[in-house]
């Protein structure tokens, strides 16, 4: 089993900036492609970005240039740093792991872009 952790939401005002963690533990060690994804009130859930273990990233058209993601192996960890942000930013972000044993998510963490 996979538990994942995701930390660093809150509430920031337009432009400003977050850095979202994303913690993994548990029996697996060899994490795989790890991916940010956000839901907002009344949309589709969306892909942010991913990461996989070689470092290979992808960022969604929507962020490119305000966020980029990173990893670090050896804690099994993830992180998305968010600038520029907007309201339109504001939506729950949830972690995804790839592992082995399947496929996990995180109970997510709120971002809210407001005045």
């Amino acid at each position: 089993q996979v538990h994942i952790v995701e930390s660093g939401g809150g509430l920031v005002q337009p432009g400003g900036s977050l850095t979202l963690s994303c913690e993994t533990s548990g029996s697996v060690v060899d994490i795989g492609t790890m991916r940010w994804y956000r839901q907002a009130p009344g949309k589709e859930r969306e892909l942010v970005a991913s990461i996989t273990r070689a470092g290979s990233t992808y960022v969604a058209n929507s962020v490119k240039g305000r966020f980029s993601v990173s990893r670090d192996n050896a804690k099994s960890a993830e992180f998305l740093q968010m600038g520029n942000l907007q309201p339109d930013d504001t939506a729950v972000y949830s972690c995804n792991v790839d592992t082995p044993i399947g496929n996990f998510w995180g109970q997510g963490t709120q971002v809210t872009v407001s005045t």
